[in-house]
Parts: C-alpha cells; structure tokens; sequence
C-alpha cells in the first residue's frame, strides 16, 4: 500500500495543492512494516496536475491537511481513498496512525483564501 503526503519541513503541508514536496510512503501488508520512504519535488503546483502526478506515483491512500472538494473528487475518481483534515505530524507517524485506526482529523481549512 502506498502513501502520498504533501510535506514541508518533514512534515505534512496544510495545503495538498501547493505543496513544494510529496513524501511517498510504502507500507508492506505482509511484513507490517514501511519498507520505503521517498521524498519527490512535483514540478506543478495546481490540483489538476497534482491529482495526475500522485496518480502516476501509484498512490492508494494521500493524507493531507486542507484539500478542496473539485481535487478531492478527481482523486477518488482515479480510485484514491482521501484522508483530509489530519495533523500537522511526520509522514512515518502518520501513515501508522491510520493504519491503526488512530489517525485523528480535523478542520480541512489551510488558511489560504482557497475556498475549501
């Protein structure tokens, strides 16, 4: 299963559709355990270009802070489950925290003027 998380300082960015990294999380059902961590630079910054790029990366589930419904939408439509709302946390605390069903969210706001 794979993790896609907008991150900033190592830490997840409140704002999917702007975010300068994206921290890729690969979790191994068999092994119960993260067996890769990888941090890419996505050269776009709109929804519709990140909700195509998350989706070439292979993503099952993305965690994020504030997201907009329009990229929501696409993004399950390519099949990918949305977690919005979650704690500003690392990406390794919160893909566990989902997994174990810990995983608290909260106010989809970024503070961004973006109408979510």
């Amino acid at each position: 299963m794979k993790f896609g998380i907008p991150t900033e300082n190592d830490k997840l960015c409140a704002h999917f559709g702007s975010c300068k990294l994206f921290t890729f999380v690969e979790f191994d059902e068999s092994l119960k355990k993260i067996v890769s961590i990888e941090t890419k630079l996505p050269e776009g910054h709109c929804h519709e270009y990140m909700v195509k790029w998350v989706t070439e990366n292979n993503v099952n589930v993305i965690i994020a802070g504030g997201m907009g419904i329009p990229a929501q939408a696409m993004l399950k439509n390519q099949g990918i489950n949305v977690i919005v709302g979650a704690p500003i946390e690392t990406p390794e605390k919160l893909v566990i925290d989902f997994l174990n069903g810990n995983l608290k969210t909260g106010s989809t706001s970024c503070n961004c003027n973006c109408n979510h």
